[in-house]
């Protein structure tokens, strides 16, 4: 993958939506790979990874893939009330973070991305993170979930590392977990998304595949912000 990957199809999407480039909010809980998701998207390092127990993401930053797709990287929740207070905090302001053009007011960012740690189970953080920060304050049909850490959903089982891929075993759980996640998430917050892709974002694995999600769910417009 690289800068160019479907410039073309990005940059016919946003010339019908009549605006560029596409900014697009990652976020999810403390450990769910965001930083290295970005990473992995840029193949090389431009978001700070934390390490160890300590994230490293403490405030909202911003890069640019190519002149068509800006990524802004986000802090976690799930540390603590006071910290997750802050950042929910934060990313409620970015989320207002306006524009305007020909007088008519726009919201800076176009798509949301919450990304899920495949190897975990508890999904109250991003319960959370929909009912009280994005759905509150954000289209809900703009909203991507991506399951990162595919290659520890079985604790590290049935993955492949010549082919650095899942064994059929592996693969079918993760397509299972897609659905399930789905699922669950309308359940908990009522928030319908389009199926969530799976990959791993440290071993490179179906990285393509998540971009290939957020280009084929474009927004076909600008957002509109009440002035």
């Amino acid at each position: 993958m690289n800068r160019l990957y479907r410039v073309d199809d990005i940059d016919r999407n946003l010339r019908v939506a009549r605006f560029r480039p596409l900014d697009v909010l990652v976020v999810g809980g403390t450990g769910a790979g965001k930083s290295s998701t970005i990473n992995a998207v840029f193949e090389k390092e431009v978001a700070k990874i934390g390490r160890h127990c300590d994230p490293e993401t403490m405030y909202i930053s911003s890069m640019e893939l190519n002149e068509l797709m800006r990524f802004w990287d986000s802090p976690g929740l799930g540390d603590n009330v006071a910290s997750d207070k802050r950042y929910s905090k934060d990313l409620v302001n970015l989320l207002y973070k306006d524009y305007y053009l020909d007088d008519n007011r726009y919201g800076l960012i176009d798509t949301v991305l919450v990304i899920l740690d495949g190897s975990g189970r508890d999904m109250g953080t991003t319960y959370r993170l929909l009912n009280e920060v994005v759905a509150p304050n954000f289209q809900v049909d703009r909203v991507l979930v991506a399951i990162n850490q595919a290659d520890m959903a079985m604790k590290g089982r049935h993955w492949n590392e010549r082919m650095n891929c899942p064994d059929n075993v592996l693969l079918d759980f993760l397509e299972e977990k897609t659905y399930s996640v789905r699922s669950r998430l309308m359940e908990a917050t009522g928030v319908r998304i389009s199926k969530p892709v799976f990959y791993s974002a440290e071993r490179g694995y179906n990285v393509e595949k998540l971009l290939d999600m957020i280009i084929d769910n474009m927004p076909r417009e600008r957002r509109s912000l009440v002035a």
